[in-house]
């Protein structure tokens, strides 16, 4: 198993602490978002970290040398002008087939988070918190109706009380993709690219491959700690929630 960190936007919500660095590499209480992400796939047991850069790549790459794990640093040259489904697409040939967990290079988790998505065999496994209030910037998924919770559909664009009969919850950025689903992910993301999606996210491909009758799985995490940083606000209560 391996992961791949999407660490190549530039962050400028958090500037000025991003003019020099990426938000991957922003301290949070002593320690950089990309180096607890890599440490906890470390202890994981994860074999190799695929982190795409962009914006201040040397910098990534400089930061990435005695890690704790292997490290592939790949880039998007176009950061600038694309969303993150290019980013990920970049990707694709360092994972050669492998199955991998995919996360932000924004968000930080307990380990428990990716012991529960290893714990599923569905294809494809995301990390879902329903108990948190959602607000129009979540990535929003809703859970079919029966038993289990198989996601329905994604999007930022859904309103915060969309599917509330059949369960809604923030998917956190964190997922686990499995060998068998990995090439038809990718093979989503090329046909959406070819159609002029390069500013699409990457769960346009997801929904992709939904609607095509691949299982993904939603893994709650809503019980445990995680946070997606993505501003000043957010900077402080992760400092807090991860002392």
């Amino acid at each position: 198993m391996k992961a791949v960190i999407l660490a190549a936007g530039v962050g400028s919500r958090l500037r000025p602490l991003t003019d020099t660095v990426p938000k991957a590499l922003v301290p949070v209480g002593g320690a950089t978002i990309l180096a607890r992400e890599l440490a906890a796939f470390a202890r994981a047991g994860v074999a190799e970290a695929i982190v795409v850069a962009g914006y201040r790549a040397a910098a990534l790459r400089a930061a990435v040398r005695g890690a704790p794990l292997p490290v592939t640093v790949v880039e998007n040259p176009r950061y600038e002008t694309t969303q993150n489904i290019a980013s990920l697409m970049c990707a694709r040939d360092a994972l050669d087939g492998a199955g991998f967990f995919q996360i932000d290079g924004d968000v930080l988790f307990d380990d428990a988070v990716l012991a529960r998505l290893g714990a599923t065999d569905a294809p494809v496994a995301l990390a879902v918190d329903s108990l948190r209030a959602l607000d129009d910037e979540a990535m929003k998924a809703v859970f079919a109706p029966g038993p289990g919770r198989r996601v329905a559909r994604l999007g930022k664009e859904l309103p915060p009380g969309a599917g509330a009969a059949a369960g809604l919850g923030e998917s956190i950025g964190l997922a686990r993709i499995g060998a068998a689903a990995a090439p038809r992910l990718f093979t989503a993301m090329a046909e959406l690219l070819a159609e002029g999606g390069d500013q699409l996210y990457y769960e346009s491909a997801y929904q992709r491959l939904i609607d095509a009758g691949l299982p993904f799985d939603a893994v709650e995490v809503g019980d445990l700690r995680w946070m997606e940083i993505d501003d000043h606000d957010d900077l402080r209560r992760a400092a807090a929630l991860f002392a």
